[in-house]
């Protein structure tokens, strides 16, 4: 097949294209390039490390999470904690000061997730990998999502606790806890924060390498190596 794509860049110089017209045909020569499944594989890989970055690139930056769409607010029931110490003097700002200091973690921890995922998705096998290609146009992502989510919890989540820890906002969190079972007429409480910070951070970086597969599948400019265009060009 290299010799045809050969071919054909031959018979375009000869009638002197532009350079649109030479794409167009680099385009449509790339679709006769037999690919085998692990060269499926390879390049849905690709397009998940893509991902991976562009997720971490945005999320890990200042203010990814606590100035975008996946700024993490408290669960309810932590929400009953700041709204009963709301009325007591140190505590007033208690829920702003807690998401700030959350959502600084996240993206402490978003800054050293590319390697969890990378090694998740070194583990695809090739057995799926024509179904990806042309299944829905986030079925890399979900099968990354389905195949090794609970590992990836199971990793991110210490990382998590280590950049929470480092912003205070546990011990931050537990010193509001305490008061807070320490007033008459409640009941004692303390949900499990780093869980539900975790879970929320996940979400924000698969959405995101979602959106990349997203891009490559539908913008050719966004494939960015000639498997990329050979790969995806199989689902055109």
């Amino acid at each position: 097949m290299n010799r045809l794509i050969l071919i054909l860049l031959v018979s375009v110089s000869m009638v002197g294209c532009d350079a649109a017209t030479m794409q167009r045909v680099l385009d449509t020569a790339s679709e006769f390039v037999q690919l085998s499944d692990a060269d499926i594989a390879r390049g849905l890989k690709e397009a998940l490390n893509n991902g991976v970055d562009n997720a971490v690139t945005n999320l890990a930056k200042e203010n990814g999470f606590y100035k975008s769409a996946y700024k993490i607010l408290l669960p309810e029931e932590a929400r009953v904690v700041t709204e009963k110490l709301k009325i007591i003097p140190g505590f007033d700002n208690l829920e702003e000061k807690l998401v700030m200091k959350i959502n600084q973690a996240a993206e402490d921890a978003a800054s050293k997730a590319g390697p969890i995922f990378v090694q998740a998705i070194k583990n695809m096998t090739i057995n799926d990998a024509m179904n990806i290609l042309m299944g829905e146009k986030n079925a890399a992502t979900q099968y990354l999502n389905k195949s090794t989510y609970n590992s990836l919890y199971a990793e991110f989540k210490p990382v998590l606790v280590n950049s929470l820890n480092k912003f205070g906002a546990l011990d931050y969190w537990n010193s509001a806890v305490t008061k807070y079972n320490a007033l008459p007429l409640v009941k004692d409480i303390n949900p499990d924060l780093a869980d539900h910070i975790n879970t929320k951070a996940l979400v924000g970086l698969f959405d995101l390498i979602e959106k990349k597969e997203l891009g490559i599948r539908t913008d050719i400019s966004q494939r960015t190596s000639d498997l990329l265009r050979q790969v995806f060009a199989k689902q055109d």
